[in-house]
């Protein structure tokens, strides 16, 4: 086999952070059961490859970033929930939130029925919420909730502690959904990211289960950002390979342990309580534990790294983020 184990790979898809997904989280709405909270964090205020901090300016106007949803588990989207940004005319970053459903949910492109227009997105400390037809609709920069000692991944799972993402920030869009839109029953969640840049639609990033890209796509890192969850059954092969390497497991068992990671879903049922990898995810679950000690065959079960203590108890959820952008993008 060519492919050989590099290590990690944090770098941007298309070398744009806006397009770098994070995250994807869904939950139920605290204290209303007909409700679901998806969370999609995308662009890292601050990246590993390359080192130091990104752009303040938090979404791409010439991008689309969805949640894609599978409803009848054949893993290809039922609905999705489309969100572009554009300028206001005062020159204020705005957002549409879309909803597409059936065979114009499952292909590519801008288009949906405009469930939310002209959403303020937030640079500074206030969440600016926005509000229709039983959805309510943030976008803006908030404290990133993932916590995990990623320079100790660096160093050979040589873990410290020390949580990279602890005064971090990250560019989240948090929609409140009312179930009956989502067929109050179980469903499929991924998130992708789609690059219009080059005069046509490409798909630059998708995702669902933690960290699953950076650590087990190899040298086919940039096919897999670019295929959909319908087609991971091609992979189980890459991931297996990097299981070899990472945890020195045999290669049956490599086989069978890919093959419990793909498809790439986040599977979620509204009527039950959120706790990854079950059902959902919500903020403070420890995700990476799991997948520490399932990259490293066992060896290493935990980078000792805890919760972030700054959610918040109510809608976006997520605490206020540690830098205000405002004044510099008024003055950009």
């Amino acid at each position: 086999m060519s492919h050989h184990y590099s290590g990690p790979d944090y770098g941007f898809p298309h070398g744009d952070a806006r397009l770098d997904l994070t995250d994807l989280y869904a939950f139920p709405k605290p204290g209303e059961d007909d409700k679901s909270i998806l969370v999609m964090n995308v662009h890292p205020a601050v990246g590993v490859n390359p080192a130091g901090p990104t752009t303040d300016d938090p979404f791409s106007t010439e991008a689309i970033y969805e949640f894609k949803i599978d409803t009848n588990g054949d893993t290809v989207a039922d609905i999705a929930y489309r969100i572009s940004f554009s300028s206001s005319a005062e020159g204020a970053l705005i957002a549409t939130l879309r909803r597409a459903q059936d065979e114009q949910a499952a292909r590519i492109g801008d288009s949906g029925d405009i469930i939310i227009k002209g959403a303020a997105v937030s640079t500074g400390l206030e969440a600016r919420i926005t509000g229709a037809r039983g959805y309510r609709f943030f976008a803006g920069w908030r404290s990133d909730p993932f916590f995990f000692d990623t320079q100790g991944a660096l160093n050979d799972m040589q873990f410290t502690g020390e949580d990279f993402f602890a005064v971090a920030d990250v560019c989240s869009i948090v929609i409140e959904v009312p179930n009956s839109d989502l067929g109050n029953k179980r469903i499929g969640v991924w998130q992708r990211t789609v690059d219009g840049k080059g005069g046509k639609w490409v798909q630059a990033d998708r995702g669902a289960r933690p960290s699953q890209s950076v650590f087990l796509t190899g040298e086919r890192k940039g096919d897999y950002l670019a295929a959909e969850p319908v087609d991971d059954a091609s992979f189980v092969p890459v991931f297996a390979h990097s299981l070899e390497h990472t945890g020195g497991s045999a290669r049956e068992e490599a086989i069978r342990v890919a093959g419990t990671l793909l498809p790439d879903i986040l599977f979620y049922d509204p009527r039950l309580p959120a706790a990854y990898p079950d059902n959902g995810r919500k903020l403070s679950d420890d995700v990476m534990d799991g997948f520490i000690s399932t990259i490293t065959n066992g060896k290493v079960k935990s980078d000792n790294v805890g919760p972030h203590t700054d959610l918040l108890t109510s809608f976006p959820y997520l605490g206020v983020p540690h830098k205000v952008r405002s004044a510099e993008r008024a003055a950009a």
